[in-house]
């Protein structure tokens, strides 16, 4: 079903009369899901100028996670009105000049991101036992029992700002991959990076850290969205339109002589997504960010805004740039090359948590990339199943980090992991199994999402996939290392010597201490609860998801 809002524009011999709308012929249970969760985030805002600081964070984090949950019953009231197109058209050429398409790939793409906002949105609440966390404890908070400790801290009051800024990225990661044209495509990018580049400077007992990070994520991005909107002037001058499948007709039936407009443009809006998952060379962001973060915004941000910005590639690769592939494919194995490499190799040298979880993000976007290329409905299927297989597990081990702890301040160094097994056995036999999955071993869902990508890539992909899929595995092999150090320092090592501060710990408040997991919340329980059953779910049963994955793997233009 089509159904096309159209702006209708005044005929030659009534220009000087007020211009006449046609009313929007709009289903809105197909994009009910974006009305309840734009809708959400502006009650927030409203609560969060006028309810009373001690009420906000119960009320906001319940807010959030219910309009969440609201928000996911309609992706799936909506899957029946798939094949939903909707968007303003030219009157004069019938071509649409703003477009949302409600298809497979979108539905499926929105409720990953809407049910992993539901785990961030729990991790986020976390409040330690009654104390904020560094991550969002109130400014001119001090540590529990000093004078200068407010009222607010004692309560457990964290910084409430961050769940409607969270509902509003969350809002434009789901319209990212129904975007069906350049313009909206942008618009999407803006309203999930802007509230992003806030929530990465939130940290507070890391102020000067965090709100670096916030500063070159937010000057990085600028340049990346200026790189797109150059793009897309330069594909609309190439093919006189801005929907894709207009642009995908254009290259279809254009001239050799206007590629000096496509090959340009199609890159360097390329550039402007390529940046948000962080693929090489266009990574540089990613590890201070990462770092710099609070440890919960890490995880969502890496779980769901890596979903959201793959679901654009998707579109634009396989809907709008699918006819001049030739044009600018090698350009992009190069990049998948790269960024397998370069996140395989650092993040061997890491010796920060978080910094090490970033290069690793950066490998997994690079094994990610390969299946993009493998330019097949297999290869759709594959992202999509590992985009949900790593998302999960990404936010359940960051909630981990989260919880580990020395003064009250997060333990990100690696030799402050040291014997966390021998201690906390729980917790870090499920870090442990998530940075199994990470490695790809067998019977988890990195095992299933890796062989789904290299198995697409050797199908379809020709000599190219399979060299990829080849650099892959090497690069797996790689980060076994990686991830097996890890788990030998938490169980085979003796936990550091209390009366010895490491760098890390040196700087904490009230010097070096014992490093602990904090007990969590009931939501953050919940949370890395659930990623880690997924993660074993999706390794021992991946069938449900892989078949999901298929039906849902077919592009409406």
């Amino acid at each position: 079903m089509t159904a096309v809002a159209a702006l209708t524009a005044p005929s030659a011999s009534s220009a000087l009369l007020p211009t006449a709308f046609e009313p929007a012929q709009v289903d809105y249970l197909a994009v009910l899901p974006f009305l309840v969760v734009f809708g959400a985030a502006v009650i927030a805002v409203l609560i969060e100028a006028f309810a009373p600081r001690e009420r906000r964070h119960v009320v906001q984090a319940t807010l959030s996670v219910v309009a969440l949950l609201a928000a996911f019953a309609a992706v799936i009231v909506a899957v029946d009105h798939q094949g939903y197109t909707m968007g303003i058209a030219d009157s004069a050429t019938g071509r649409p000049l703003f477009a949302l398409s409600i298809d497979g790939p979108a539905l499926f793409m929105q409720g990953a991101i809407i049910l992993m906002g539901v785990l961030g949105v729990l991790t986020m609440a976390e409040r330690l036992g009654g104390v904020g966390p560094d991550a969002f404890t109130p400014s001119g908070a001090s540590t529990p029992g000093s004078p200068v400790e407010s009222a607010a801290t004692r309560a457990g009051a964290v910084t409430t700002e961050v769940f409607p800024l969270t509902l509003f990225a969350i809002a434009g990661m789901m319209l990212f991959p129904t975007a069906n044209d350049l313009i909206g495509m942008f618009v999407a990018l803006e309203v999930l990076s802007l509230p992003l580049y806030i929530l990465t400077g939130l940290a507070r007992r890391r102020r000067l850290l965090s709100q670096e990070a916030s500063l070159k994520y937010f000057l990085l991005g600028a340049f990346s969205s200026a790189f797109f909107l150059f793009g897309t002037a330069l594909l609309y001058g190439y093919a006189g339109s801005v929907y894709f499948a207009d642009l995908s007709a254009a290259i279809a039936s254009g001239p050799l002589a206007m590629n000096g407009l496509l090959v340009p443009g199609a890159f360097l809006v390329l550039v402007g997504l390529l940046f948000k998952v962080g693929a090489v060379p266009f990574h540089a962001w990613t590890p201070d960010v990462y770092q710099g973060a609070p440890t919960p915004v890490t995880g969502f941000m890496a779980a769901a805004t890596k979903a959201a910005a793959f679901g654009a590639i998707l579109r634009l690769a396989y809907v709008g740039l699918d006819t001049a592939r030739w044009e600018w494919t090698n350009a992009v194995v190069i990049i998948a090359f790269l960024t397998m490499v370069v996140g395989a190799v650092l993040s061997v040298t890491q010796t920060d948590i978080k910094r090490l979880l970033a290069y690793s993000s950066i490998a997994h976007a690079g094994f990610i990339l390969v299946g993009v290329l493998a330019f097949d409905r297999k290869g759709i299927s594959a992202v999509l199943f590992y985009l949900v297989a790593y998302g999960f597990a990404t936010i359940a081990a960051f909630a981990i980090v989260n919880l580990v702890r020395q003064n009250g301040a997060e333990a990100t160094h690696l030799s402050q992991w040291a014997g966390l097994g021998k201690r906390h056995p729980v917790v870090a036999g499920a870090f442990a199994f998530l940075m199994l999955a990470f490695a790809g071993i067998p019977l988890t869902s990195g095992f299933v999402s890796k062989f789904a990508v290299f198995s697409a890539a050797i199908g379809t992909g020709g000599a190219t996939g399979t060299v990829l899929a080849v650099v892959g595995v090497v690069c797996s092999a790689i980060t076994v290392f990686v991830y097996a150090r890890i788990i030998v320092l938490m169980f085979f090592s003796e936990p550091p010597s209390e009366s010895v501060a490491t760098g890390a710990a040196a700087t904490s408040v009230g010097g070096p201490g014992p490093v602990a997991v904090v007990t969590p919340s009931v939501g953050t329980t919940f949370a890395i609860a659930v990623g880690t059953m997924i993660t074993l779910a999706l390794g021992v049963l991946p069938s449900a998801l892989l078949d999901l994955a298929d039906r849902a793997s077919q592009f409406v233009r």
